[in-house]
């Protein structure tokens, strides 16, 4: 069985999630979402856990939806890595490549690693 397009509709949504305040700030939701040993490499360079991911203040996520160039590569019927660019409207607006490795086990899509890298504004 591969990925369908309910699958990919699905990580889409979750991985949307991410970057919504209702759902990113709320750690019961967050901890739902996520594999017990999920880890990211974030576009600052520092190594967060799943523990700092729970942790995270109420705040507001300047986030532009939908998630640009969003794609799905299917690794195995039951893992994903989902690929696209966040684009982040501070002061100045923040690009990123995002990766995230999502792993279905029991019927259930959970996050397992997250990468963020920086993309100059010079390349964009």
């Amino acid at each position: 069985m591969s990925l369908d397009a309910s699958d990919i509709e699905e990580l889409r949504q979750l991985e949307e999630s991410l970057w919504r305040r209702e759902t990113r700030c709320d750690p019961d939701y967050m901890g739902s979402i996520t594999s017990d040993d999920m880890f990211e490499f974030g576009r600052s360079g520092r190594t967060y856990t799943r523990d700092d991911l729970l942790d995270i203040p109420d705040q507001e996520i300047p986030a532009t939806l939908p998630l640009q160039g969003f794609t799905v590569h299917e690794v195995t019927p039951d893992v994903a890595l989902v690929t696209y660019v966040s684009e982040l409207r501070h002061a100045t607006l923040d690009l990123g490549n995002r990766s995230s490795l999502w792993v279905r086990s029991e019927g259930r899509w959970k996050l397992r690693f997250h990468q963020g890298t920086v993309i100059p504004t010079a390349e964009v």
